[in-house]
């Protein structure tokens, strides 16, 4: 046979692999085929999700496990030995890899990043391909691994189990990335991982490696919140077992390896500084997780920690690194060694997308002032002056505007999932307690079967403290809602949480990014691939900022008595997707602590009134371009506008359509350039195919239904020229057309589906034509038919 007529496949099994295997690579441990690097992004259409295409390397090849040094993208011998020499750079550069391969079984190409001044690229014949030693000795010239020593560090196995586990590529990256740092005795490290990525099993991992190498005999793990202490313990790093130790209530044991603790359990104001009971030199690496809190501040106490250790390589944690004019992360540790951004984890379908839906009240947008003489639940006159969005709940409640909220909230639970995991974020703990309150009212008919439906989970409230690991148990059904001020900011791994309600003024954007990633973790097995935001304070007005990293699928805004009940019907797919009062959460100088680290607000007076008339105003719908930015021009105006850019005119249009096989590829390349056929159904009419709704709004061409298409189609008896087996499946065909639209039928599919199932089997059916080059030759002439201009 032919080498060209050789598939890749055949190519890679013929000539590629033998190529490696004789250059010394072993088959097992360091040839890696068709590698999927990435799950694949989710799309969201209405309630329905499904997931892009995963990127997959067709070899990585590995020195040792986890220690990619090479890739190769191959291509039948159609193309030239260099044909996949781009596409293999790219996924280079994604994966850190410094050696990159092409090849079509005649040889290699070869792209070296590692030659600065003589010949990057050239091609090798097969039996030129380079060994595992010889492509090492590049890595380690690559990432500047220059002595013995520090080879040895980074060579060092990682952790693996029964479980079979292993990184992800960016784990994989941000833990050979940081050990080498650590060998090479760079001190201060920081790591920018976007929340729901996995930073506490990265850590383990860098953790795991420095230890058993030797170059790193104590650890010391600080967080700042108890729930986060108790997860990585009872997570990854019970791998640690004995060696591994929680400093509680400041009792100091100085013959463990790995030590976990809460800032405040080492360091407060009220008695003797914990930490003060080791040496200074006692730890040799030091990870703060979250350092983007109080660590990042210069006159913390938290820094006092730091500076005592001052001698350990001190790495830092963060999903929202610190950049202030006053606090900086980067001025600590330097600029990241790695960042996985939220977008990225959205594009790679590691994190879930999201939706918001943004609720306008009239009291927020136009502010309240109270009638002359007004008084408040307690007989006392409120003052007269406009109170407004960031007065509400925090100086003032406003019963009617707790209720609205609380109906809004149930409102869209009802249409959607009734048991979809909620957590809503309030001003402070009165707040929380409060839309507790509301909310169960709103809900009678199920907290009277369960009373924690909902509950208040904060700081000061131990029952509802109780309740946390259950309410981000997947496995467990109560609590549903949990109103939160505070304490649920960070650090919650609340991986099926479908629903995130902003109640609360937020002027951080890190926050806002930290808020956010409560829900951007992905629980498929519990149906959790995507999440919404309702925003009554427009916090997602920091989608914005031009650092914000991960764009929503899609923006709504809730007008006066609109339900929320379809809202999630109205979603695009995707163009893809953190809240206190404003300020960065920081530990007061003095803090009231119980339980361990958790916050205990000082309460404030509120003035407290109702009889006031609150109500939902503001309808407008907006999208993001396939730019990420909003738009807030119509959809019809967006849709006209975009498709103008794309055709030059209806002609243009149609002969594409037309010459097109298959209509599915025409309808993706319009909606990857930004184009929302969802709304426009919505706009212009359900039973509209997006033929039909492009004609129409770009081009004024007069709509049919699918319905209309398909009558119109067997009124002309263009297909009594088949038999009747034949004539049955074809008006089988545009039934279904009819019903479900041009990609369903585009689909072979489509033959086990009813009602063509019902006229035999996709084999059988397919014969009534002849074959299968004639039925979809009759399939062709059916879709010409269908959108037959005269």
């Amino acid at each position: 046979m032919n080498k060209k007529d050789l598939s890749e496949s055949d190519i890679k099994a013929k000539f590629i692999t033998p190529a490696i295997l004789n250059a010394g690579w072993d088959e097992l441990t360091q040839l890696g085929r068709e590698i999927f690097f990435t799950d694949g992004r989710i799309y969201v259409k209405g309630k329905l999700t499904a997931r892009g295409k995963r990127k997959f390397a067709d070899y990585i090849l590995f020195y040792k496990p986890n220690v990619p040094i090479a890739i190769i993208e191959a291509k039948d011998n159609k193309h030239s030995v260099k044909g996949g020499i781009q596409q293999a750079l790219g996924y280079a550069n994604t994966l850190d890899i410094p050696c990159v391969f092409s090849s079509n079984g005649d040889g290699f190409y070869f792209h070296d990043k590692t030659a600065t001044n003589g010949q990057i690229e050239k091609e090798l014949s097969l039996d030129e391909f380079p060994s595992p030693e010889t492509l090492w000795e590049k890595y380690k010239q690559y990432k500047g691994i220059e002595s013995n020593d520090v080879e040895e560090i980074a060579s060092q196995e990682y952790f693996q189990d029964e479980s079979g586990r292993s990184p992800r590529y960016y784990q994989q990256i941000a833990i050979n990335r940081t050990v080498e740092a650590v060998a090479k005795k760079q001190d201060r490290i920081l790591l920018v991982m976007a929340t729901g990525t996995g930073k506490t099993y990265t850590a383990f991992q860098i953790i795991y490696r420095l230890w058993k190498s030797g170059v790193k005999k104590r650890i010391l793990f600080l967080a700042d919140r108890t729930a986060l202490i108790d997860q990585t313990a009872r997570g990854d790093f019970r791998h640690f077992k004995d060696a591994m130790t929680i400093i509680k209530h400041k009792q100091i044991d100085t013959a463990y390896n790995i030590y976990l603790a809460l800032y405040q359990g080492l360091s407060d104001s009220k008695s003797t500084d914990a930490y003060k009971q080791f040496s200074p030199d006692f730890f040799d690496l030091v990870i703060i997780d979250e350092c983007h809190r109080g660590s990042a501040k210069e006159d913390s106490k938290w820094r006092e920690i730091l500076a005592y250790f001052n001698k350990a390589t001190h790495i830092g944690l963060t999903a929202t690194p610190k950049e202030t004019t006053e606090v900086s992360n980067i001025e600590y540790f330097g600029d990241p060694i790695y960042t996985y951004s939220l977008k990225q984890g959205i594009d790679d379908g590691f994190l879930a997308p999201y939706k918001v839906v943004k609720i306008t009240l009239d009291i927020d947008a136009e502010g309240w002032r109270p009638p002359k003489g007004y008084l408040d639940k307690d007989e006392n006159p409120v003052e007269d002056r406009i109170y407004n969005r960031t007065d509400f709940d925090r100086n003032i409640i406003v019963e009617e505007r707790r209720k609205l909220v609380a109906d809004k909230i149930t409102e869209f639970l009802k249409g959607n999932d009734r048991f979809a995991k909620t957590i809503v974020f309030c001003i402070d703990i009165e707040h929380a307690e409060g839309m507790r309150t509301a909310l169960a009212n709103a809900n009678a008919d199920e907290v009277v079967k369960n009373s924690k439906y909902v509950m208040q989970i904060t700081g000061d409230n131990e029952e509802g403290k109780r309740e946390l690991d259950s309410f981000i148990n997947p496995s467990e059904k109560y609590p549903v809602i949990a109103t939160t001020s505070k304490l649920m900011t960070t650090g919650v791994d609340a991986q099926t949480c479908k629903l995130i309600v902003l109640d609360s003024n937020i002027g951080s954007s890190t926050e806002f990014k930290q808020i956010i990633g409560r829900g951007t973790r992905i629980n498929e097995e519990y149906g959790k691939t995507y999440f919404t935001i309702i925003d009554f304070r427009n916090v997602t007005n920091h989608f914005a900022d031009p650092d914000f990293d991960g764009d929503p699928v899609m923006i709504k805004q809730v007008g006066e008595n609109e339900d929320l009940t379809g809202t999630e019907d109205e979603t695009t797919e995707e163009v893809i997707t953190d809240i206190v009062d404003g300020e960065e959460i920081e530990f007061p100088e003095y803090p009231e602590i119980e339980g361990g680290g958790d916050i205990v607000e000082e309460p404030r007076v509120k003035i407290r009134v109702d009889g006031v008339q609150v109500k939902v105003v503001n309808e407008r719908v907006q999208y993001l371009g396939a730019d990420g930015k909003i738009i807030t021009e119509s959809i019809r105006d967006y849709t006209k506008k975009s498709v103008g850019e794309k055709f030059t005119g209806l002609d243009d249009f149609l002969n594409r359509w037309n010459a097109s096989e298959q209509k599915k590829a025409i309808i993706e390349e319009l909606e990857d350039q930004g184009i929302f056929f969802e709304p426009l159904k919505e706009e212009v009419g359900k039973d509209f195919d997006p033929f039909d709704l492009i004609c129409h709004v770009a081009f004024e061409a007069k709509p049919l239904t699918r319905k209309e298409r398909a009558e119109n189609v067997k009124k002309r008896n263009y297909f009594t020229k088949y038999g009747d087996k034949a004539q049955a499946v074809i008006n089988a065909l545009l039934d279904k057309y009819s019903d479900d639209g041009l990609v369903t039928i585009e689909s072979t599919e489509v033959l086990k589906l009813d009602p063509l199932n019902k006229l035999g089997t996709p084999l059988e059916l397919i014969k009534a034509f002849g074959s299968k080059a004639k039925y979809i030759k009759a399939l062709k002439e059916l879709e010409n038919e269908l959108y037959k201009t005269a």
